[in-house]
């Protein structure tokens, strides 16, 4: 849910116009400066050998709720309600899921949407054009094509077809490039929910070792790119050292790793057959101080597993709640 919060989010800032999109002064930015310099340490729970708990679902509808008094605020002043189009190819369980959350969370908060389907055998050259009508279109105030998109479409090609200023995936290579600069940009949705899980939690950055499992440039590297920035530039980040670890670090480098890292963030797929006893598991057995592990399931997987977990102590339990993709 939080990710769908976060893509609102994107596009409330988005229908203020371009302009708006690149300003220092973006308001969930102000929100995230804020936070990050009133932040004091991680939270913690009644007994010292309990892990506090984390609601992404309650922070979802807290951002939520934010977003939809910006937008009531932005309609009151005589601007156009803001206008969601989403863009499905094919008949992807997971995207279908993905798209719903999205619709739903825009209805919530008072953003119009569409939904264009298009059959999975769509030519490459019929959705640029498709995705070049909808930049054009003055009505319509983020733009999305929903990935995975089929094989014989190359997603770079139309992920940056689409307008910066109406790109609410923020994967157009400009957002992509700006958020690696530390300016203003549209941040992809996931690795904003992630963000803002830890700067509304007051969790401290400054100076820790995070450890990002997942190099995905839509989920695992802007995380990355979100907590090791200087938080006095452009774009505020988590000044935190972060190390980045993928399907070819060997296990036992994982591990020495896991165990230096202050926080851990799972951005990996977990499709594969016992994911949960292969490496989610041992990995938080690895962690010694465990103060916070934020896990990013895949929803290909579309387990009802949950995918925020806090741990203070050698001791605690983890705990998990709510759905960061619910």
């Amino acid at each position: 849910m939080a990710a769908a919060a976060a893509t609102a989010l994107s596009l409330s800032s988005a229908s203020s116009s371009s302009a708006a999109l690149l300003r220092p002064g973006w308001a969930p930015l102000r929100r995230w400066r804020t936070l990050s310099r009133s932040a004091s340490s991680f939270p913690r729970s009644a007994a010292s050998d309990e892990a506090a708990v984390i609601s992404g679902t309650r922070l979802a509808h807290q951002v939520l709720k934010e977003v939809r008094r910006d937008v009531e605020s932005w309609i009151s002043a005589g601007n156009q309600r803001p206008h969601l189009t989403v863009i499905l190819v094919g008949d992807n369980p997971a995207s279908h899921i993905y798209v719903r959350n999205k619709i739903k969370a825009a209805a919530a908060v008072g953003i119009s949407s569409e939904i264009i389907l298009r059959p999975k055998d769509i030519s490459q050259e019929e959705l640029l054009d498709m995705t070049t009508k909808l930049n054009k279109d003055s009505r319509v105030s983020g733009l999305l094509v929903q990935l995975p998109l089929p094989d014989h479409i190359d997603e770079r090609t139309v992920c940056n077809a689409i307008a910066p200023e109406k790109d609410v995936d923020g994967f157009h290579i400009m957002n992509i490039g700006r958020l690696c600069l530390d300016q203003p940009s549209i941040i992809p949705a996931t690795a904003a929910a992630v963000w803002e899980i830890i700067k509304r939690t007051g969790i401290q950055t400054f100076g820790k070792n995070v450890l990002v499992a997942g190099r995905s440039k839509n989920v695992g590297m802007p995380i990355s790119m979100l907590l090791h920035t200087d938080g006095e530039h452009e774009r505020p980040g988590g000044d935190a050292t972060v190390t980045i670890t993928h399907r070819y670090t060997p296990k036992e480098q994982l591990k020495i790793h896991t165990q230096l890292a202050d926080i851990v963030i799972v951005a990996a797929a977990c499709t594969l057959p016992g994911w949960n006893s292969c490496f989610y598991r041992p990995l938080q057995n690895m962690c010694r101080r465990r103060e916070l592990f934020l896990c990013v399931p895949a929803l290909e997987d579309q387990g009802s597993f949950s995918c925020v977990v806090l741990l203070q102590e050698p001791s605690a339990s983890w705990l998990l709640i709510g759905d960061l993709l619910q």
